[in-house]
């Protein structure tokens, strides 16, 4: 994945938004004003920190030697992934998502529905008929 396509699907998620509260090198994306994503875009390897759900977390870091627990973050919550094509983009989309999701989730009912985000989750849910 490359820089450019992660900005990009980073930036693609309702209500998402690319700040720099660090330093200019590193984008936060957040959402309400909370972050989902971390990466130094220009870093080589790229490295995007990711929030987890602590099970899930560890389980990563087992299945995958490129996902550590978060640099700089709280390690039960949050995970770096190293971009460097041993995770698929697909895995790497998929938690990207998550993240978002998580974040999203935790937010109160007015701001979720503001992201239309209880409708987006409930159809993702829901079983297929056809």
């Amino acid at each position: 994945m490359t820089p450019a396509a992660l900005k990009e699907l980073c930036l693609s998620f309702p209500g998402a938004r690319e700040e720099f509260p660090f330093d200019e090198a590193s984008s936060v994306f957040k959402v309400a004003g909370k972050m989902f994503a971390l990466s130094a875009l220009k870093s080589r390897p790229l490295r995007i920190s990711l929030k987890c759900d602590p099970d899930l977390a560890v389980q990563l870091r087992h299945d995958h030697e490129a996902i550590t627990p978060g640099y700089h973050l709280n390690k039960r919550h949050w995970n770096t992934v190293v971009l460097d094509g041993s995770v698929p983009d697909d895995l790497v989309r998929e938690m990207i998502e998550d993240s978002y999701d998580l974040v999203v989730a935790g937010l109160p009912r007015r701001e979720q529905e503001k992201l239309h985000w209880t409708a987006l989750s409930q159809e993702k849910a829901a079983p297929r008929t056809d």
